[in-house]
């Protein structure tokens, strides 16, 4: 399971707020963030390896497992794994000088942050040093654990996100196969929703309301093919995709009505609940990532569900995806900066440890040579995200220096748009550009 779309920001700050925290967050005290690779350890050398990450129950044990595999390299490396450390705890250990030897983060939408304030120590020089190929990493992911081409951070395992539908449902309902068009999608959302006689919701073909579960502007935006910059400004405004997409979604909005949508909503599950709505047979078809395949075969087993890539706004761009995943990185004050490389780049390259990993806890693998191990196990539903993570027309994370304060600005605006509050979808973008903007001139990145 990942949480990094709902993780905490680090440092829990926006615009000004967030560069002056950052700043103080760099200003740890121990080792430094030199440019010069660290040493790594001999094979004699005894040292305990200190890793946080956010990961807890089954995940944290089966990351504990894929940690332990490094002492196959280095036997006498210790590894002391602490589970339940969000962002918030990674950087309080920073600015503390208490800092972990790695940290592992779900929240990608921090990279910019990460590198740019010097949280997370560069990787340029142990890249180059050990001639590591960042080839066998897809455009996308790389792109997400690099700021401005300051690499500090390093992938551990993927999530790619696509479409799941009930095949029940939709057979019951006349649909013969999955949507691949925006229209096409409207059609069955219409087809599969039940309604009581008194006009509440009972069944939402597909639920538009942006920022609930996996509807963020992130994920669905390469769906648009919407582009969140030019030349380094904010161009939701001036991009046609950003447009189609407030504009599918409000068309839906009306069609559910914005109030009977949200007592809907409110009536639903927690997203990592057994109590979520796709697993209750309440949503018909929703975006989501590939963990959400072992999620339904443990807590809905009678659900008998489908996954295809989400449809498009262009047919031509048909098979395009998102992705995000868990990142690593040496912050600041790393007692142990060389053997702590170490570690990242046999959990970043090493095959054997990433499938056993994929196939524990059903994420995506990271490396192109991972994806082809015959020891990899893709069933029908996983071979959905697999394929689009081998595909070209794979999106990543949009980095700034602002963590996800623009995503936030856009699901806000998002939902006063298509609740009717905003009446000028122009005007309210270009006002979400500027607000974007300021805030990252602020940050001074």
């Amino acid at each position: 399971m990942r949480k990094h779309t709902r993780a905490a920001l680090l440092c829990v700050a926006a615009g000004m707020a967030t560069a002056l925290t950052l700043t103080a967050c760099a200003a740890g005290k121990g080792g430094g963030a030199s440019s010069d690779a660290a040493a790594a350890p001999g094979k004699d050398d005894k040292l305990t390896l200190t890793v946080w990450s956010n990961y807890s129950d089954r995940e944290y044990e089966e990351v504990t497992k894929a940690l332990k595999t490094f002492n196959k390299k280095f036997p006498n490396i210790e590894i002391k794994h602490e589970g339940s450390q969000d962002d918030d705890k990674i950087t309080a250990g920073i600015r503390s000088g208490n800092t972990p030897d790695v940290a592992l983060s779900f929240t990608t939408d921090n990279i910019g942050q990460f590198c740019s304030s010097g949280a997370f120590q560069p990787l340029k020089a142990y890249i180059e040093r050990d001639k590591v190929d960042l080839n066998q990493i897809s455009p996308a992911v790389r792109e997400y654990t690099e700021y401005k081409g300051n690499r500090c951070a390093m992938p551990m395992l993927t999530d790619v996100y696509a479409m799941y539908y009930n095949k029940d449902m939709m057979s019951a309902a006349g649909v013969t196969a999955p949507p691949k068009t925006l229209d096409e999608l409207f059609e069955a959302a219409k087809k599969l929703t039940k309604k009581a006689p008194n006009g509440d919701i009972e069944v939402a073909g597909y639920l538009p309301t942006m920022g609930f579960y996996a509807n963020r502007p992130t994920i669905l935006a390469p769906s648009f093919g919407a582009e969140w910059e030019k030349d380094g400004k904010s161009a939701l405004a001036s991009s046609p995709g950003f447009t189609e997409m407030m504009t599918f979604q409000k068309k839906l909005v009306d069609f559910y009505g914005f109030d009977a949508l949200e007592r809907f909503r409110a009536g639903l599950g927690q997203e990592y609940s057994a109590d979520h709505a796709f697993h209750q047979g309440k949503i018909a078809i929703m975006m989501d990532g590939e963990y959400r395949t072992a999620f339904l075969k443990a807590q809905a087993p009678q659900i008998k569900f489908g996954t295809a890539p989400f449809p498009t706004w262009k047919p031509a761009d048909y098979g395009t995806a998102f992705t995000t995943g868990t990142i690593m990185g040496i912050p600041k004050g790393a007692k142990n900066p060389g053997a702590a490389w170490e570690l990242i780049k046999h959990l970043s390259f090493d095959t054997d440890t990433i499938v056993d990993l994929s196939n524990a806890i059903k994420n995506v693998p990271s490396t192109k040579a991972a994806m082809e191990s015959p020891k990899l196990e893709v069933d029908e539903q996983f071979k959905t995200f697999i394929d689009l993570a081998k595909s070209d027309k794979l999106k990543g994370n949009p980095v700034t220096p602002i963590g996800d304060a623009h995503i936030k600005a856009v699901t806000d605006f998002a939902v006063s748009y298509t609740s009717g509050k905003v009446p000028d979808l122009a005007a309210g973008l270009k006002e979400v550009d500027k607000n974007i903007d300021d805030q990252i001139a602020k940050s001074g990145k």
